[in-house]
């Protein structure tokens, strides 16, 4: 591979453009290409969001080095910053920087990724070879030859449906003029398409917290309102976090906001529903699924997630996990089918790695389907990524960031009998863990198999694990988690 080559980095956000500085400070030529007309378009989009992490864990080690090269005064770490206030306040800083500023194309749409003569059916030294970058712009297309290809474009462009089958409700292709997709500025530049009006709320994760506590706000100066909420889960007790345990207290306080506003009937939830059809009626759009029908509304707010778009990466070899559509080794590590604590043991390149060697996705679309992903977590990511691809895999194995734990944990459970079993992983079984240090110990350090570090440490002895997913054989005093102290 000719090093004189660029490193392709895909995306300006603030995971692409930790990667450019990560590359500056290898002595790496990074090339970074962005679809939107400013970095941090994603972020753009919720601007008006305000982050569960304070400014701690949003700056880069290698771009906050760089920016105070160039006399950069960073803002209150212990503060909270918009999602605008992350770009205008870091990122646009960062892109002006003389290092990254000359790398940096804006409106830059990268189309495909190939290798250089070599379709995915050639095997032929496939990794001798550069790979091929097309993108498009203002000008036209264009092709590039890079050394190695650093995916950081997210998913925010790729919405899921809302459907429980995982493609389009019955209906909602043709009342898309009535569904936003993600979290509306409903206090500021949507507020008119909200105020007085009747809105459905799909999705239980953090993006439909905000959305919900921001329509409870306007529904207090906007009379007339009703708010409905509908989520497949057959109660809150999973959905609403872990409250006052949860190491990000922002978001831990998130969860008790919408909990306040159900029990004051500011917001009416439907539970256990699994959206089939929308339909348009004289009275307005019903929601229909499970046998159950929800009360007309006027408008709807999928809040229902993102996952990643690859075809861009289709001529590569890439291996995906089937169900999360995430590398397939960092796959175990999030997959909320088997655990779910709020945080993923350490990981980097080896578990970012492809056949096609040195093409990594990093970020958010690294994380697939699987949800909560931080800022902290891509920042290590391209820490060890750019590491491995300047030949250092001593450095790029070394990766020891923990995050912080959401107060709650579930493991290999199914949504629709979490109820009934009772018996996952730091949920509400009897079962008293010999540590009160997070979800059992903390999540597991090395084992991808491992629920939680009780797990890998039982298995490692000989036993078939710690308990978490299978109910306790003696019954013990109760707790309310074992994430709990």
């Amino acid at each position: 591979m000719n090093a004189a080559l660029p490193v392709v980095v895909i995306g300006a956000g603030p995971v692409g453009l930790a990667a450019a500085a990560h590359l500056l400070e290898r002595g790496l030529t990074p090339l970074v290409l962005e679809a939107g007309e400013s970095v941090g378009a994603g972020m753009l989009q919720w601007a008006h969001v305000r982050m569960f992490s304070p400014w701690e864990f949003t700056i880069d080690r290698a771009a906050g080095a760089l920016l105070a090269k160039h006399g950069w005064q960073a803002p209150n770490l212990a503060a909270f910053p918009t999602g605008g206030d992350v770009v205008a306040q870091y990122l646009k800083p960062l892109a002006n920087t003389p290092e990254i500023q000359p790398h940096l194309h804006l409106g830059a749409r990268v189309v495909v990724v190939a290798k250089q003569r070599r379709d995915r059916m050639k095997d032929a030294q496939r990794n001798d070879v550069p790979f091929v970058v097309r993108y498009e712009d203002a000008a036209g297309e264009h092709e590039i030859l890079a050394q190695a290809v650093i995916d950081a474009s997210g998913t925010i462009d790729n919405p899921n449906p809302m459907g429980a089958s995982g493609v389009p409700a019955l209906g909602e292709r043709s009342l898309q003029q009535h569904v936003f997709y993600g979290m509306p500025d409903v206090l500021g530049k949507h507020r008119e398409r909200y105020a007085g009006k009747r809105v459905l709320v799909v999705g239980s994760g953090h993006s439909a917290f905000n959305v919900l506590s921001d329509l409870a706000r306007l529904s207090k100066q906007s009379p007339g309102m009703q708010i409905e909420w509908a989520i497949r889960r057959p109660s809150l007790q999973r959905v609403l976090g872990g409250g006052e345990n949860d190491q990000l207290k922002e978001r831990g306080k998130l969860g008790l906001t919408i909990k306040q506003l159900v029990s004051e009937g500011t917001l009416r939830v439907t539970t256990s529903f699994h959206l089939d059809r929308l339909e348009k009626t004289p009275a307005g759009i019903v929601a229909h699924g499970d046998g159950k029908t929800i009360p007309a509304v006027d408008e709807v707010v999928a809040a229902t997630g993102f996952r990643p778009d690859t075809s861009l990466l289709s001529e590569l070899r890439i291996s995906l996990d089937l169900g999360t559509q995430s590398p397939t080794a960092l796959a175990p590590l999030i997959d909320p089918n088997q655990h779910s604590c709020g945080s993923v043991r350490p990981h980097g390149a080896e578990e970012l790695k492809h056949p096609d060697a040195n093409v990594y996705i990093v970020g958010m679309k690294s994380y697939g389907r699987a949800p909560t992903f931080l800022l902290l977590t891509g920042y290590e990511q391209v820490g060890s990524v750019v590491s491995a691809i300047a030949g250092d895999w001593a450095s790029a194995r070394r990766v020891g960031l923990v995050l912080p734990e959401t107060g709650r944990c579930v493991t290999q459970f199914a949504e629709e009998e979490e109820e009934a079993t009772q018996s996952s992983c730091c949920g509400p079984a009897p079962a008293e863990p010999a540590q009160e240090a997070g979800c059992c110990g903390g999540p597991a350090k090395e084992s991808s198999n491992a629920c939680c570090a009780e797990d890998e440490q039982a298995k490692a002895s000989g036993s078939a694990g710690c308990g978490c997913s299978t109910a306790p054989a003696k019954p013990a005093p109760a707790r309310t988690s074992c994430c709990a102290s």
